[in-house]
């Protein structure tokens, strides 16, 4: 089998890319990590990023690209993450009235099948990255993430362990149940706050059971694992990157 590439979702360090892009990747790139997920390229344009990225030794697997601007000219950005390199084009959220059951379900529904289509021309993977509010039941019993997912056969889904943790559902459970469709898994570790709900920690530091989950995805297919914090607590977002991936170091990966 071959080894899963081990990425650090530049969301995570959003205030030092913000800052200095160059010096926050080359930073990255010390700790260990070969592969990226992007978060957008910090008003670079997309040749000066690709030319970055490849002076850095830095490989942008993926990236999280907003539904607003897929839309707003959906050929030219697939084509433009692909220059980048990436194999996979990611949606990383969608509001209640995109999701079924919402008001504009249908319309979204047409567009993602288009998107699926020109993802597969340009050889890209087309997926869709979950929070918590898919789930939430229909009037079906169905949660709305499964619901998308049964009407979009050619989307793949990048599970967020965090997430669906806080949805109050099984990671390792759901990671099987999609088997085979879900190539990239982010590895959210999470520890439950009595004052404000859950909290992010660095990946094998909160109450995730990291490995069952490596084990789980690997199983179900995984090419690839995706670090990401939305908030660090009591330490930078660099500290949080560089423990998180000592962690999996230790695991072998």
């Amino acid at each position: 089998m071959e080894k899963p590439f081990v990425a650090l979702q530049l969301y995570t360090i959003r205030d030092f890319a913000n800052e200095d892009a160059p010096g926050a990747l080359r930073k990255i790139k010390e700790m260990g990590y070969d592969f990226v997920e992007l978060a957008g390229i910090y008003g670079m344009e997309f040749d000066a990023m690709g030319k970055l990225l490849s002076e850095i030794g830095l490989t942008a697997a993926s990236a999280h690209v907003q539904f607003a601007e897929l839309k707003e000219n959906l050929a030219a950005t697939v084509s433009a993450y692909k220059g980048l390199g990436c194999e996979y084009i990611i949606i990383p959220m969608l509001d209640v009235q995109y999701l079924p059951g919402g008001a504009e379900w249908a319309q979204t529904k047409e567009f993602l099948e288009e998107f699926c289509a020109v993802c597969s021309l340009a050889n890209i993977i087309p997926v869709y990255h979950n929070h918590a509010h898919e789930f939430v039941k229909l009037s079906s019993g169905e949660f709305k993430l499964d619901a998308f997912f049964n009407e979009l056969p050619e989307m793949q889904t990048q599970l967020d362990t965090g997430w669906v943790k806080a949805a109050g559902q099984n990671p390792e459970a759901y990671i099987e149940k999609y088997a085979g469709r879900c190539p990239i898994i982010h590895l959210k570790d999470t520890v439950v706050n009595s004052y404000s709900g859950y909290e992010d920690r660095p990946v094998g530091k909160g109450s995730q059971n990291i490995p069952a989950t490596v084990k789980a995805a690997l199983a179900a297919g995984a090419k690839g694992f995706v670090v990401e914090l939305d908030k660090p607590v009591d330490q930078t977002s660099m500290e949080a990157a560089q423990e998180s991936r000592e962690y999996l170091k230790s695991l072998g990966y």
